[in-house]
């Protein structure tokens, strides 16, 4: 049986967080896990992650958290460039929606126990 590993960005006491840490624990992997607030992954990473999710860029902004509502990104984001978006969202790691767990293959945004069963079941 390979170790089964992944990289998950995630904040501590976020509740989702906790939830997806221990549903993840609870399938026998290893996490490699990284403090979204402290050490939010860089445009590359965020890239990569992005392509391997399949999802929209827009998808990975944390439009619940209070950083981007006192940002005004709701109004701001559309008129902002990939790159500039990308930036943002690797300048605070508040802004991103969390958790995010990758492998290098695939990689998820936010918890909800049926997209992880999906994804990392």
């Amino acid at each position: 049986m390979r170790m089964k590993k992944l990289k998950v960005y995630q904040y501590p006491p976020c509740g989702t967080c906790r939830k997806a840490v221990k549903w993840l624990e609870g399938q026998g992997y290893t996490l490699d896990s990284r403090n979204i607030k402290e050490t939010p992954p860089n445009v590359e990473e965020l890239e990569e992650m992005i392509s391997l999710s399949g999802l929209e860029l827009k998808k990975f902004f944390n439009t619940s958290g209070d950083v981007y509502r006192e940002m005004g990104l709701k109004d701001r984001l559309p008129a902002m460039s990939r790159e500039e978006q990308l930036a943002l969202l690797a300048s605070n790691g508040m802004l991103i929606k969390r958790p995010l767990v990758t492998d290098g293959k695939q990689a998820t945004v936010g918890f909800k126990e049926d997209m992880f069963e999906k994804a990392w079941g």
